[in-house]
């Protein structure tokens, strides 16, 4: 009778899933950034095009936020961090910095 074969950890670890959690970078409304700023530095920061950072735009005015990535959690704080660093609205002078932006679960959930 042949050996059994049993399947070794290489295996067994292959075959199972792995869930990594997903972050949404959300950016909130103000009334120191203009429609200009916004469609800007969505297109320099997430290399959007014209048409789909004007969404956001139009989303984070009516709405107050609207969700600018969803990834891991290093990449979700990447991009949170680089909207905190993009610096303020020089249209408008009372804008004295950077958006705000929240990361928070992609199922729902406290905001990080």
């Amino acid at each position: 009778m042949p050996p059994t074969l049993l399947p070794d950890a290489a295996t067994k670890e292959e075959s199972q899933e792995i869930h990594v959690p997903i972050y949404n970078c959300v950016l909130l409304d103000d009334e120191e950034h203009s429609y200009d700023y916004v469609i800007e530095m969505l297109q320099k920061l997430f290399l959007l095009p014209h048409s789909e950072a004007y969404r956001h735009a139009v989303e984070v005015d009516t709405m107050g936020r609207t969700i600018v990535l969803t990834a891991e959690l290093p990449v979700a704080s990447y991009a949170r961090d680089q909207i905190h660093s993009f610096g303020a609205d020089w249209r408008i002078p009372k804008s004295k910095g950077s958006m705000s932006a929240i990361l928070e679960p992609a199922g729902g959930g406290t905001p990080a």
